[in-house]
């Protein structure tokens, strides 16, 4: 594609990197069942440092900025190497919606600085600052009520009836995110642990897990509790567990509680079907996105068996897209002033520039 937009830029930023896309504001029938297409194959990077007071801004910045120009250059010039100018995008991108993981949490100063800085380094109409949740609901489901988890390290549930936003768990390592990859790893440590001491609910088999990965069983506090990166070192685990599931019954009940736990999460916010009468058009959908669920029918036939039970309402759906096709859906619609998600103060805020 040539010309010079105008674009919408989204933008993903999560623990393993950060991801930036340009899509056009017309789509001219570049639209697939996946959302918005992009223009040229998105910039990856590396992770935006985060500190004591949240999210650094000034390092998102430095990382999305140079991504923007290499993505015009792509798009308009293919074959040609950017000109390493900071704010050349000259108007053309129409609006940008930057999904940022923290963001309901550590995102105060982010919200307080990113969008006069992208406002004077790329002068969009429209922008949008969103948690990686919201992201990952539309681009799982769109602009469409339902629910949506999001499951890697941790896990969030949102849903919608597209009047408000309800949220459950995403707390963290530490007060939650039951379910999710850090908390199988640590429930699967926990029984190689009671193995290796010979209390009751060990499993032999992680035991041997943790001396193929880790070294000695005694040298695990060691080895995790100086990191900084605790979920992600938990997290690694995790596929341990789903491995061990088929012939190990500890491992087969940890991914069936953590089945229970998404799935009450998904339940506590699927919103009521618009009708009473039950039509298959009129409730909501519900879909599932991330890593975790990787793991396939370990984690996925206890989730489905205890979404049943709990959200019978629901319709189970694929999702449509990625967080990154999220960003980019929510930006083409704001440059079309076509948004349907309600907007949170913590979730999804929208400023007007300018």
């Amino acid at each position: 594609m040539t010309g010079g937009g105008p674009y919408a830029l989204g933008v993903d930023s999560g623990g393993s990197g950060l991801r930036v896309a340009l899509c056009a504001v017309e789509p001219d029938g570049a639209q697939g069942s996946e959302g918005p297409v992009p223009v040229a194959p998105p910039v990856r990077t590396g992770p935006v440092r985060t500190g004591p007071g949240g999210i650094d801004a000034a390092h998102l910045l430095e990382l999305v900025l140079p991504a923007v120009e290499a993505l015009l250059h792509r798009a308009e010039a293919p074959g040609t190497a950017p000109s390493g100018e900071v704010g050349a995008a000259g108007g053309r991108i129409a609006a940008v919606v930057v999904g940022a993981a923290g963001m309901a949490t550590l995102g105060g100063r982010l919200r307080a600085v990113l969008p006069g800085a992208l406002t004077a380094a790329l002068g969009p109409h429209r922008l949008a600052l969103a948690a990686d949740g919201v992201t990952a609901y539309a681009g799982a489901l769109g602009m469409r009520p339902g629910a949506v988890v999001a499951a890697g390290t941790g896990m969030i549930a949102l849903g919608t009836d597209l009047s408000r936003w309800h949220r459950a768990d995403g707390w963290g390592h530490l007060l939650g995110d039951a379910g999710g990859g850090a908390w199988i790893g640590r429930q699967g440590l926990d029984a190689a642990l009671r193995a290796h001491d010979g209390r009751r609910g060990g499993s032999p088999a992680l035991l041997e897990r943790v001396r193929a990965v880790f070294g000695a069983p005694a040298e695990l506090p060691g080895l995790l509790y100086p990191r900084a990166d605790r979920p992600a070192f938990l997290a690694s685990f995790a596929p341990e567990v789903a491995a061990c599931a088929a012939a190990d019954p500890v491992s087969a009940g940890i991914l069936r509680d953590a089945g229970r736990h998404i799935a009450e999460a998904a339940a506590a916010v699927c919103p009521a079907p618009d009708a009473a009468d039950g039509r298959e058009e009129d409730r909501p959908r519900l879909a599932w996105t991330g890593g975790l669920f990787s793991m396939g029918e370990p984690l996925l036939v206890p989730l489905r068996e205890e979404l049943a039970a709990l959200a019978p309402h629901a319709v189970p759906v694929p999702p449509d897209g990625d967080p990154l096709a999220g960003a980019l859906r929510l930006a083409r619609a704001l440059a079309r002033d076509e948004v349907r998600l309600p907007s949170d103060p913590a979730l999804l805020t929208v400023a007007e520039p300018g």
